[in-house]
């Protein structure tokens, strides 16, 4: 007799599998780590003896504290032997990230997070990082200076950056992760996480960080990567041991990045069609659509490989409103985007950050996906994307006329003139710019035509000639204007902070770090409270002009500021006013 609710079990046992998965992740992690602990008990042959290396260069990152045209707090510090350690404390020669703590996503800059982000993903930032010669890992160990415990997650790649010729296959594999804790001392330490044994030599490292638990920037010294050149074998024990706790962990991998394996599993799936659905039939459509927005997206996907009702409701577009992709940019490619290009008509959110480096997605594989799917976009996230040039920044400003929110952080291999197409895109009311190479008479363009702007990133950006001349063109033209990063500026005064000030009466954060063009002698930051009164976030480091004065008209005139930064001044003591 057949079961008269159908595809209510379907529905439940999925679930119950989903359950028992998520359960089996704390006691597996556990496992996994008496399982690896005995790995270097195998003892390599002199033909086989353990290679030790610090990283050759670092090739690519989302952030640094430092300034692109100097060394001092920059990614650039992980390369070579350590410059620190075994030293604590906070020093110019290391490596640290742009930021730490929950503040940053307190700022009114601060843009809402995308649903949908699985709960394993909660990575913040990534260096990647060359060794000269290829070995299969048996250890990294990470030199952390300052405020450890940033590193959530460890990574290896199969292709080697110095071969003259592209691989056939670029892989990933997770060598280590963990979920981000607070570590309560902010000495220095090596971090030797036991990491799980691949398949395939690695020269090329990546180090995933989540600050949100730190008390202050977390500062690294040097990565040491141990391995070998051969495979190493494993002792019978090990491998009885190892071999059902390794697949079954990889397997959560690739639930989380097999992009590639769900869209084959799902072309190829014969779906049934039940002669009744169930309670389904008496449930709103809007209601199975609401119980199916709780799954992340790969789950989506299987899903929609059960039967052709769920199928219907999986493939709909409506699920795919907000689409963040970025938890997979290690599988994320063209094959991906076209799988998912039918049911993303609709997407109004879109995040690609991190993902296609390295070609995994072309100019013609992410052109093909606006064409279809970006008219209704509002919201795109490209940072570090670097498959990106003129063409998709072109299509970007033809296929996407609602666009509101555009992020190009740290896309360093754009070209200058492509920025000259973001003018193109008048409904901006978000801009980031970090790390790019946006030149002044682009950035006028952009100012000029996209004066809907009320956040503004210009962070870095080393291209710009006169700053003052980009202050007063936005003082003239952006008047809705919210938050303006600044940072590291090089050359605006107090003539460009006078125009601004008068034409931004909205400003409610401006980050003036590390401008040391500005003199509190000149009373430019006096004039910033008199005509800023809705100030909440005001960034002033590294300035040591800031006087008692500066910290008195600020208290008095900015009644609603909440973060003042005047890191490096000799008299910090005077943020008490506040």
């Amino acid at each position: 007799m057949p079961p008269v609710f159908p595809m209510l079990t379907v529905l439940t046992m999925f679930y119950y599998i989903c359950l028992r998965r998520r359960a089996r992740t704390a006691a597996r992690g556990e496992m996994m780590d008496s399982h690896r602990t005995l790995a270097p008990n195998s003892r390599a042959s002199p033909l086989n003896a353990e290679l030790v290396q610090y990283a050759k260069e670092v090739v690519d990152f989302s952030s640094h504290y430092g300034s692109e045209n100097s060394m001092s707090y920059t990614m650039w510090n992980l390369a070579g032997v350590p410059n620190v350690f075994p030293s604590s404390g906070d020093f110019t020669q290391t490596a640290v990230f742009r930021t730490y703590g929950t503040w940053w996503d307190q700022c009114p800059s601060a843009s809402l997070p995308f649903k949908r982000t699985p709960p394993n993903f909660q990575s913040q930032d990534y260096v990647e990082l060359t060794f000269e010669q290829q070995v299969y890992p048996t250890a990294v160990h990470v030199l952390e200076t300052y405020h450890p415990g940033a590193v959530i997650r460890i990574l290896a790649c199969s292709a080697n950056p110095y071969s003259p010729s592209p691989p056939a296959e670029v892989r990933w594999e997770i060598l280590w992760s963990e979920r981000p804790t607070k570590v309560n001392a902010s000495q220095a330490r090596q971090f030797k996480p036991c990491i799980k044994q691949i398949n395939f030599p690695t020269n090329l490292l990546r180090l995933e960080v989540n600050s949100s638990l730190l008390d202050y920037y977390t500062e690294l010294d040097a990565v040491v990567l141990h391995g070998m050149e051969d495979k190493p074998g494993l002792s019978p024990k090990t491998s009885s041991m190892d071999m059902n706790g390794l697949e079954n962990d990889d397997d959560e991998e690739n639930d989380d990045c097999g992009m590639d394996t769900l869209n084959k599993k799902f072309s190829s799936a014969a779906l049934r069609e039940w002669p009744n659905n169930g309670y389904f039939d008496k449930l709103p459509y809007e209601l199975i659509q609401l119980i199916l927005n709780h799954l992340t997206l790969p789950d989506l996907c299987r899903l929609a490989q059960t039967c052709k009702l769920l199928n219907q409701h999986c493939c709909d577009p409506l699920q795919y409103i907000h689409l963040n992709l970025q938890p997979y940019w290690a599988k994320l490619s063209d094959t991906s985007l076209e799988f998912l290009q039918p049911r993303c008509t609709l997407v109004q959110w879109l995040n690609l950050s991190w993902t296609g480096n390295r070609g995994f997605i072309s100019v013609s594989g992410f052109s093909r996906f606006l064409k279809v799917c970006g008219f209704e976009l509002v919201r795109l996230e490209l940072s570090c994307s670097h498959f990106l040039n003129e063409t998709c920044l072109e299509v970007i400003s033809e296929m996407c006329p609602n666009l509101q929110d555009l992020n190009l952080s740290s896309c360093d291999k754009l070209p200058p003139q492509a920025f000259n197409h973001v003018a193109k895109l008048c409904s901006l009311k978000r801009l980031v710019l970090y790390r790019t190479k946006v030149e002044q008479t682009a950035l006028l363009s952009i100012l000029n035509f996209c004066s809907e702007l009320q956040h503004l990133s210009l962070g870095s950006c080393v291209m710009i000639e006169d700053y003052d001349v980009i202050a007063s063109m936005i003082g003239a033209k952006c008047k809705k204007l919210r938050t303006l990063d600044l940072w590291r500026c090089k050359n605006i005064t107090e003539n460009g902070i006078a125009e601004l000030a008068s034409g931004c009466h909205l400003l409610e954060e401006l980050d003036l770090g590390w401008c040391s063009t500005l003199q509190s002698s000149t009373g430019c930051f006096a004039r910033l409270a008199h005509q800023l009164p809705n100030l909440r976030k005001l960034f002033l480091t590294a300035n040591r002009s800031v006087c008692d004065t500066d910290i008195e008209e600020l208290a008095g005139n900015c009644t609603r500021l909440q973060q003042l930064d005047i890191l490096g001044k000799e008299r910090e003591w005077s943020v008490q006013h506040l």
